[in-house]
């Protein structure tokens, strides 16, 4: 089975986590911590600056790692490291989803997330 290797920010801030909808594809509704495929050579901590930048036009600093999730979807592996960031400059732009949410913990599990992101949602109450 084909390994996908993606990255994903966990932004927090004042008690809640930025979270976004897919607007396309297969998953398309389902929501997702911001972030996406390394390119060949990158270092993951570059590539989850570089795809904040091009999906949120906001730069962030990756300020330590969190977790690693390795999940089984139909057709592929994927394997998503988790860093826990900070927004240095910019304001969330959505530039490739349909929608943005700051949640709390109490409305954590409100939205339907992808199976490999609803994976660290215990990881994520930690940090909220």
């Amino acid at each position: 089975m084909k390994t996908i290797n993606v990255v994903a920010a966990l932004i927090v801030h004042d008690g809640r986590i930025f979270a976004t909808q897919r607007g396309y594809g297969e998953w398309k509704d389902y929501w997702e911590f911001p972030g996406g495929k390394e390119e060949p050579g990158e270092a993951p901590e570059d590539a989850l600056v570089r795809e904040i930048r091009e999906e949120l036009a906001t730069e962030i600093s990756v300020d330590r790692y969190v977790t690693t999730v390795e999940w089984d979807y139909p057709t592929f592996h994927l394997s998503m490291r988790c860093y826990l960031c900070s927004v240095v400059s910019g304001s969330l732009t959505l530039l490739e989803h349909e929608a943005a949410a700051w949640l709390n913990r109490e409305h954590l599990r409100s939205v339907k997330w992808l199976p490999a992101d609803e994976a660290i949602l215990d990881e994520i109450e930690k940090l909220l």
